[in-house]
């Protein structure tokens, strides 16, 4: 071969490796998703395709979802997220996120207190009380029971309980051991503990609105549980608890970027 079919052979090599590392660098960040309670993941695609750009994002249905209403357990929930940021890193994205508004802000914080294998937490207006639901009477009955059926490996027998989302009730049934796994009061979906919980310390950045039912409470409800990181933010801005992620965009890309 002479020099020049050498050398022009080396050139393609040397521009196809930095093709590559250019590709892998716009693999720097992902970020999976969550909706808040009895919605769906069209209330988030607005936010969702606004910050793809900064941060890959995936939108999940979760079990919570108006459609689904708690067919599968907490724990499972949490298995499907897991799995889809096990997908984003073997796509090769070098720092995998997880987030949600709502309930989905819950269970992002659940997530790393069960799995904790994320490099960060997006809380968006996070909701879903059961500690405050159980001790204003509101299904604590049926929580009571289905503990007991739990406890005498009955968790499949289906039970009637009373929901409560932003004000709203709603009457569903579910089996035993799917109603304890969001309901408990001091279970996955009680976010004073699981914050306090996480299994290592990640950038987390909490928005809440000043006209959130939430809000009152600030950050020493979960927050300050939280290990502490640099990069952690909580955010007060003005709106309410369902139009937080559209408010807070600009200020999430901002997060997002710092990171």
């Amino acid at each position: 071969m002479s020099r020049l079919a050498i050398f022009i052979a080396l050139a393609i090599a040397s521009f196809a490796s930095s093709g590559a590392a250019i590709a892998e660098e716009s693999k720097g960040c992902a970020l999976v998703l969550m909706h808040g309670k009895w919605g769906d993941t069209r209330s988030l695609a607005s936010f969702a395709g606004r910050i793809d750009s900064t941060c890959k994002v995936k939108l999940l249905e979760m079990p919570w979802s108006g459609r689904r209403l708690y067919d599968q357990s907490y724990q499972t929930a949490l298995i499907e997220v897991e799995a889809q940021v096990k997908a984003f890193r073997g796509q090769g994205y070098r720092s995998v996120l997880v987030g949600g508004q709502s309930f989905g802000g819950n269970a992002a914080l659940a997530y790393m207190a069960d799995i904790g294998d994320a490099d960060g937490v997006m809380v968006l207006s996070p909701g879903h009380a059961p500690k405050v639901m159980y001790e204003r009477g509101i299904g604590n009955t049926a929580v009571d029971r289905a503990r007991e059926l739990v406890a005498a490996g009955k968790g499949d027998e289906r039970l009637e309980m009373v929901d409560l989302n932003q004000g709203t009730r709603r009457e569903l049934k579910m089996t035993a051991s799917v109603l304890l796994s969001y309901f408990d009061p001091m279970g996955l979906g009680h976010m004073p503990a699981t914050a306090s919980r996480f299994k290592k310390a990640v950038p987390v950045l909490w928005v809440i609105g000043t006209s959130d039912p939430l809000y009152p409470v600030g950050e020493g409800y979960a927050f300050a549980n939280l290990p502490i990181h640099p990069k952690s933010k909580y955010w007060a801005i003005d709106s309410a608890h369902f139009n937080t992620p559209d408010a807070a965009t600009t200020g999430a890309i901002e997060w997002l970027q710092s990171l």
